[in-house]
């Protein structure tokens, strides 16, 4: 079988001796050596000043809006992973979504000042797939009505833009480092901002406010992680510059052996060096994509229609019509990409796609 995506797994030796460590050590959880150590060289690696490593990027998203003390309207977008849209609803606010750009598939910038009311606290955008957004536009837009700036930048380890990680943009940015991202400690994340006072607020939050044995400073939730997660992160980190190189090779060779199929790619913003996260590829419409899809899975081969569906049709939130978002989401499949996927598997699927698509 070929899955979209495998979890890149460092020597099982390399592993072992930080599980002999916790074991000696008897500390699985509450901010512990491990994790001390992974923020330490997280910061160093990505050249950020503040970053708090959490459980997961959902709680990273929710932990920023409440930081935040976000209300009312949050501007985003429509293509993103459901937990971008939910997380908003989860604390309270309501998610006010306009539409995508149809080549880089991050929310239009042109569209958002038209989407802002007296209610409007806050845009929260998506880089999708580690494509970065218009980050200057965004931030003149939020400047000039006093709107807070959050990035899920889920994808987006090893991006930079302008030449510095985009974790260092927007009020507060969020990460993954779940299973299936490029950098991964099993489940995790983190939160970045260069506000003191907030990133002192938000390490309150993730451990429940406790500010010292029986004090607490403030509301918060459990969004620790443990020194198991931690340890597969710290394992992880090392091989970060081969695992951008192989995924760059590999989109590269997509490039050339589809060059001939009837197919979109994502167009890069300018001023940004992408991290290869993902393949995505665009198709003439949903009938398409869902054939190559059917055809591909006969074969084992297992694509995934990825964002979908366009998340201003969910049940609980109001319903729109965003033209490109709901044509791009039905239309597009992510191709397998991982780091011990081979070229002959890709040559195959490439084949595949052009026959089916002639």
């Amino acid at each position: 079988m070929i899955p979209v995506t495998k979890p890149f797994m460092p020597p099982a030796e390399e592993y072992q001796k930080y599980l002999e460590e916790i074991w000696d050590r008897g500390i699985l959880t509450n901010n512990g050596p491990l994790v001390k150590r992974l923020e330490a060289e997280l910061k160093e690696f990505l050249k950020v000043e503040n970053l708090l490593y959490v459980s997961n990027g959902t709680i990273a998203l929710q932990i920023a809006i409440k930081a935040l003390g976000l209300k009312g309207e949050i501007i985003t977008t429509p293509f993103s992973y459901v937990a971008t849209t939910s997380s908003i609803v989860w604390e309270g606010c309501k998610p006010v979504f306009v539409d995508i750009d149809p080549e880089t598939f991050n929310m239009d910038p042109n569209l958002i000042e038209s989407a802002i009311t007296e209610n409007t606290t806050a845009i929260l955008a998506t880089h999708v797939f580690g494509n970065p957004c218009d980050i200057n536009t965004l931030q003149t837009i939020a400047d000039k009505y006093g709107l807070k700036v959050i990035y899920d930048a889920a994808h987006c380890f090893g991006t930079t833009y302008k030449g510095e990680t985009v974790f260092n943009f927007g009020d507060v940015s969020t990460v993954s480092f779940h299973a299936t991202k490029l950098f991964h400690t099993i489940e995790g994340g983190a939160v970045f901002t260069k506000d003191q006072q907030l990133y002192r607020r938000m390490r309150y939050m993730r451990n429940f406010g406790h500010d010292g044995p029986g004090k607490f400073n403030g509301v918060g939730v459990n969004g620790k992680n443990s020194e198991f997660h931690a340890a597969m992160g710290l394992c992880n980190l090392p091989y970060m510059g081969q695992i951008m190189e192989k995924r760059k090779e590999q989109c590269a060779l997509y490039d050339e052996l589809l060059l001939s199929a009837p197919v979109q790619t994502i167009t890069i913003q300018k001023n940004a060096e992408w991290n290869y996260a993902y393949y995505p590829v665009l198709f003439d419409c949903e009938e398409t994509a869902q054939h190559v899809k059917y055809v591909l899975e006969e074969q084992n081969i297992h694509p995934r229609r990825y964002f979908y569906p366009s998340l201003e049709t969910l049940e609980y939130v109001d319903s729109k019509v965003l033209k490109n978002s709901q044509r791009i989401s039905s239309s597009i499949l992510c191709l397998p990409l991982f780091h011990n996927l081979i070229k002959s598997d890709q040559e195959r699927i490439a084949k595949l796609i052009t026959q089916i698509t002639a």
